[in-house]
């Protein structure tokens, strides 16, 4: 039998104003009620009872918790009824305390932070192939001219001189590739043309040396045996190229000038006919009609573009001039800076397709001395670009007439002005 009052139970009996514990309010209830809540009771069976889902005990149905029924809200490692740490996105969702990893559902693109990645890749894409490239074109660069063992050289002067010669060399050329450029079969290799470059602060000069040139040869180490030559007397230029190479050459323009020589280039026939194909061929303005059987070049009066056998027949031409010589040493200046203007252009450099053929082709066959580097072959090609853009001088060195054998004598006191005005590097003025 139920002894308990109707009065303050908890339930839908209860006829107070129940609180959270199922009580009456205790104006609603008789004083002997308010007194039996304080008396040991039997638990009646408890029926599922209420969470306020903040952690608050759990009481079943008349208002005593329930000692089975009784729930503290809490797990271990659970706040609020979710993983410890984390809000209601789970990890790294936008409840979570301290800032969420990722973009908010329907947040705007982080733009700033997406072009900052992409540039950044772009650098360091860019930083790696030069750096690959650079490496890479080193390698390929043949230095095997040692200007050490050239003897009593003069000072250095100011601004850098370079001696940049073609030579009639066949080396590697195939039958049908010396047919077809006219070089024909001669052995061993002489200088077909021959300029000093000088770069330096008050612009840049190409100086022609004509290979025919009456100089003295003066005595040498010879680069091969170490041995100490006399002195074989006065020859064409081009003859002390024959008889011990490129430190010889130099040895004798620095004797007869007085000039230092700071680096050397040399390009054969083949290497040059191939660079100016990889460049795409050269565009030239040419002043008359030339057709010579010996050098192949058959060309109208006017602008057209020439490719690597049709460039070569062009610089090697001597013949139909009123000059001679000296005429085709003009063309020669024209043509390298025309060459170094189309090769140091950004439809050259920022395209690989065209860049690495053009450094292979000239980097295979260009000889240099041992201490030249790109930067110093780069400084080369940009000052030829610069003549051709008018920022320099190109002549011939002063000739003062005729000589024995065919030759050509310099005008002494205008080459003695010439070089003191390069070694100083002030403004040139002989003309």
């Amino acid at each position: 039998m139920n002894d308990w009052p109707d009065a303050g139970n908890g339930n839908a009996r209860g006829t107070g104003d129940g609180d959270a514990y199922g009580r009456g309010s205790s104006a609603a209830q008789p004083e002997g009620a308010r007194r039996m809540r304080h008396v040991q009771r039997p638990v009646p069976q408890q029926q599922p009872g209420y969470d306020d889902g903040y952690g608050q005990p759990r009481y079943g149905q008349g208002g005593v918790p329930g000692q089975g029924s009784y729930d503290d809200g809490y797990s271990e490692g659970h706040v609020y009824g979710s993983p410890a740490g984390r809000g209601p996105a789970g990890p790294g969702g936008p409840g979570r305390a301290g800032g969420g990893g990722g973009r908010r559902p329907g947040a705007p693109p982080n733009w700033r932070r997406r072009i900052t990645i992409a540039v950044l890749s772009l650098v360091v894409v860019v930083l790696v192939t030069s750096v690959a490239t650079y490496f890479w074109a080193d390698g390929k660069v043949r230095r095997e001219v040692d200007l050490s063992k050239v003897i009593d050289r003069p000072d250095e002067g100011k601004g850098t001189n370079y001696l940049i010669v073609g030579s009639d060399s066949r080396d590697g050329m195939s039958a049908d590739e010396k047919k077809k450029l006219h070089t024909g079969s001669a052995e061993g290799k002489r200088t077909d043309s021959m300029i000093v470059l000088h770069v330096g602060d008050n612009g840049n000069t190409m100086v022609s040396l004509p290979r025919d040139s009456w100089v003295t040869i003066p005595s040498f180490v010879g680069s091969d045996s170490g041995k100490k030559y006399p002195s074989p007397g006065k020859n064409k230029l081009n003859a002390a190229f024959s008889t011990d190479g490129p430190e010889l050459l130099v040895r004798t323009i620095e004797a007869n000038t007085g000039l230092h020589i700071d680096h050397y280039a040399e390009i054969g026939f083949a290497g040059f006919a191939n660079i100016v194909d990889a460049v795409g061929g050269v565009e030239l303005d040419i002043s008359q009609d030339i057709k010579d059987k010996d050098s192949g070049a058959d060309f109208k009066k006017g602008k057209q573009t020439l490719d690597g056998q049709q460039a070569l027949a062009f610089v090697r031409n001597r013949h139909g001039y009123a000059a001679g010589d000296l005429e085709r040493t003009k063309n020669q200046q024209k043509f390298l800076s025309a060459l170094a203007g189309q090769t140091a252009t950004p439809t050259t450099l920022l395209n690989p397709f065209k860049l690495y053929p053009v450094l292979g082709a000239g980097l295979d066959t260009l000889i240099v001395d041992k201490d030249m580097s790109l930067f110093d072959l780069g400084s080369m090609f940009w000052a030829m670009k610069g003549i051709t853009g008018g920022d320099g001088i190109s002549m011939n060195m002063p000739v003062a007439g005729d000589g024995p054998q065919t030759s050509l004598l310099w005008d002494k006191p205008k080459v003695t002005q010439l070089v003191n005005e390069l070694k100083n590097d002030d403004k040139v003025t002989v003309k």
